[in-house]
């Protein structure tokens, strides 16, 4: 923290420097405003020197500086493109969240030790995800179509999940920015999710029909599509999570 001016300085060079002057007059309408802005050159020596009228160039400059500063302030959960297919509800106010889907696919797994399971690639079936900035939800869905409002979720059949859909991650440092974009929010979410270790059971709740410990020592061991027939049903449609 002592070097820190000296560090900046060292890092970049001061080249304007602008003078805001404010005028006041009286009007048969009231007070009026006027601003005018001066701008100054910096000299080799870090002096202002020629001072003039900010031009028209140095405001599209400066207005460039603070557009790509807006940018950023509003970038949270924007598409850089067109919107990814998987998507099905955004929220973009800081404080909002994304919804969307994955169908059956192969994913890492990883588990605790205590659990007895080897971790490894298994089959998983269809999943909803909801995630804000700091906590993530998921569900399960049988079959492998795009869901609508109205389609049915499951329990999402892993360990660590709130029977509510909640994920509990544990030491898994979540760092999702104000900045954050669509396909690299989703994309964070997804890889802490998988690399995360599953655990325990949370309040004993059981997501599936069968054991769950033996259903992912055979989801592990072999190529079996996921059994969707042994998923629990919520009282939850997708319409549920966009409100």
């Amino acid at each position: 923290m002592k070097n820190l001016t000296n560090n900046f300085c060292n890092d970049y060079r001061a080249i304007k420097a602008l003078l805001i002057c404010q005028k006041q007059t009286q009007s048969d309408e009231g007070e009026l405003e006027s601003i005018y802005v001066e701008s100054y050159d910096i000299g080799k020596y870090g002096n202002p020197i020629n001072a003039h009228p900010l031009t028209y160039r140095e405001t599209l400059q400066l207005s460039s500086l603070f557009q790509a500063a807006e940018e950023l302030k509003t970038g949270y959960l924007r598409s850089r493109g067109i919107m990814p297919g998987k998507v099905l509800y955004v929220n973009p106010q800081l404080s909002g969240y994304a919804v969307w889907y994955t169908p059956p696919q192969e994913a890492p797994l990883f588990f605790a030790s205590a659990l007895g399971i080897t971790s490894g690639r298994g089959k998983v079936p269809a999943m909803v995800w909801k995630a804000g900035r700091n906590e993530l939800m998921i569900y399960a869905l049988k079959g492998n179509k795009k869901p609508d409002d109205r389609t049915k979720l499951f329990h999402a059949p892993f360990f660590n999940v709130y029977q509510d859909g909640r994920v509990c991650m544990g030491t898994v440092r979540i760092n999702i920015t104000e900045a954050a974009r669509l396909e690299d929010f989703m994309g964070q979410w997804e890889s802490y999710f998988w690399n995360s270790y599953f655990s325990h059971l949370m309040g004993e709740f059981n997501p599936v029909t069968e054991n769950i410990v033996q259903l992912w020592q055979a989801q592990v061991s072999t190529d079996s599509p996921f059994p969707a027939q042994i998923l629990k049903p919520t009282n939850f449609t997708l319409q549920n999570l966009l409100t």
